[in-house]
Order: C-alpha cells, then structure tokens, then sequence
C-alpha cells in the first residue's frame, strides 16, 4: 500500500505567495439545498477520475508578509452581521447532535484561588477563583492519525466528533466532490469510492466505516466505550445529517486550488459553529491540515493560549506563508485568495 502521505514527497506543487492586505472583504453565503437520506449506505457513490496534478506554481518567498489579526481588543463577544446566517446553519449539531463533540472523555472542572492559576493557563475567572476544565480522554497517539474525508458527509462527521472526543491530533485529506487529488488517492490505497477512510501510521491499521473507525479509536486512543450520541445506530446518522442541513452542503464540492507544500495547522473542535465554517473552506480547496483538536477539557487550550496570548477557535496557521489568524470570516478570505484558482 502507497503511504498516505506520499504526495508531499511526490509533487513538486507549491503556492503562489498570494497575501491578504487590509481589513477583511464581506462575504454573502450560497443558498442550496441538502437533505441527508437515511438509508444511504456509509460511503460516498460519486464516480471520481484521476487527473494528473496541475504544473506547480512557484514557491512563496522569504520574504513574505506575515497576516496576523492577533491584536485583541477584548469586549463583548459579537458576531459580525454578514455571518449571522452561517453562525446560525452550522450551530445545528446543538438541537440535534446535543453538542456532541464539544467536550472531550474524561471532562471535568476544579477550581483553585485564582492566585494559583497563572495567566499562561486557560481557565475561566469567578469572583476570585479560576475554574479549569481537565480531562483524561486515554493513550495519545505518537503520529497524527490520518483520515480521508470531506465536511459535508455525516458519516465523516461522526467520525470527527469521536476525533474531538478523544482529543486526538489529525491529518486530515480532503475529499470533495470531484477533488483531483486525495479522493483518488483515497480510492488507490483502499479500493474502494467511499468515505471516511482513516489510516493510523502508529499501527499501520487502515478501515473504511465509520463505526468501526469510531470503536477503533475508542479502543486504541479511549478507555474502550462509545459515546452514547454515537452508539444509537441510524439515529446517529441521520441527526449527523440534520446538523448540516442548515449549511446546504457546504465543504463538499471541490473547488479549483493549488496544493500547499506543506499541510495547514487548524486548531479547533467539532461542535464549534466557527470552526465549521473555516474548515468547510478547507474541504472545497482540499487544502491537507493537520486538525489540533481542543475541545473543552483539552490541554490544547493551553498549548494554544502560551503560543496566542488567549483561547480562541479557529486558530489558522499556515507554514507556507507564515499566516497566522482567528476568525471563521477571515481564515476562509485567506485560504480562497491564497490557495483558489481564479479568485483574485
């Protein structure tokens, strides 16, 4: 079996050092209709060629500019008005999934005097306390699994609210409709078109289904049970499907993009209407990141607030041009106008 990560070794494509200046442009979201049947079968049935890989563009200077919107100028949380409607479509894993996802195995809260909690940790302050949300989701994984999907399939979501669960660090492969890249190779190395398929390079394990993913995982990675919200059968699919309804398939159509060199850095959890948002964008450009999970309890939300200055999700870093930002609207600016053939 080729290795899954075979191509950053085989392709010479880089990217153009296309970078965002100025404040942020507004974007209007597309109107569309999916609705999940639920009788389909735990695969995708789109017919998929393998084109050959587009003529690499130059590598990004040095010298490229830095974008950051890391300047924080605190107050009350707000969303801005031209998302609203997204905000609103990707929130509906709370009415049907019961924010599955959100917290990872093991969660719970200890308080401390708030003089005993340093401002490098996350942690939430109450009249002269701090409350830390811990937990203990089980053995961590040397390498980063490997998952072939894309964000508008519910099977594929099932499996990423098991990654956000556990708390594991993914590489994620990008299979839209359509994508020239990773859905073939997806097929090459498993034989067959469907999705999720994940690959776990600590054992060499390599499995179709998303349940048997989800109980692979919970028996390497977890203390070995499935979460009730992911252990009810065809209720689990099909309200992993009503809570993508409301982004009318957003993330599952390839659009034209040139590869990075390297894969992308994603911090974020599943259950995250924001963090949907950013890596719907993702899926449609097939840009690979490597997905921090940090979901509540993770220890990841120190690790992101030592390297930021504060919790906040999604959190994007892009190795190939040295990008750094927050929020959903800009991150998905960035990636098209960076990454997008034909979007200037």
């Amino acid at each position: 079996m080729a290795s899954p990560t075979s191509w950053l070794h085989a392709t010479k494509t880089s990217i153009l050092p296309s970078m965002l200046s100025g404040p942020p442009r507004r974007m209007a979201s597309r109107k569309s209709v999916c609705v999940p049947r639920a009788d389909l079968k735990d695969s995708s049935s789109v017919e998929t060629t393998e084109p050959e890989l587009e003529n690499p563009a130059p590598a990004p200077s040095s010298s490229a500019t830095t974008t950051t919107n890391s300047e924080f100028k605190g107050g009350p949380f707000t969303v801005r008005s031209d998302q609203i409607g997204a905000v609103l479509g990707s929130s509906l894993n709370v009415p049907f999934r019961l924010g599955s996802g959100a917290i990872v195995k093991g969660y719970k809260i200890e308080n401390y005097p708030a003089a005993q909690i340093g401002e490098d940790k996350y942690a939430i302050p109450v009249a002269g306390r701090k409350f830390v949300e811990v937990a203990n989701p089980g053995p961590r994984p040397e390498k980063p699994i490997e998952i072939y999907e894309f964000e508008g399939c519910p099977f594929c979501r099932k499996v990423r609210e098991i990654v956000s669960i556990l708390d594991i660090d993914v590489l994620f492969y990008p299979c839209p409709k359509d994508g020239p890249n990773f859905r073939p190779k997806a097929n090459e190395m498993g034989g067959k078109k469907q999705f999720p398929y994940m690959v776990d390079p600590n054992t060499g394990t390599a499995m179709y289904e998303s349940d048997d993913i989800i109980k692979y995982l919970v028996d390497k990675y977890g203390d070995g049970k499935v979460p009730i919200m992911l252990n009810l059968g065809i209720l689990t699919t099909i309200t992993a499907g009503l809570a993508l309804i409301g982004r009318g398939g957003k993330g599952s159509t390839y659009v034209p993009s040139k590869l990075p060199e390297k894969p992308l850095e994603l911090w974020a959890y599943e259950s995250s209407p924001f963090c949907k948002i950013a890596r719907e964008a993702l899926s449609e450009l097939e840009l690979p990141h490597i997905y921090h999970s940090c979901a509540r309890g993770s220890a990841k939300r120190d690790i992101l607030k030592q390297k930021t200055g504060r919790f906040q999700v999604p959190y994007l870093e892009d190795p190939n041009t040295g990008a750094k930002m927050f929020e959903s609207a800009d991150i998905v600016e960035y990636v098209r106008k960076t990454y997008a053939i034909g979007q200037a």
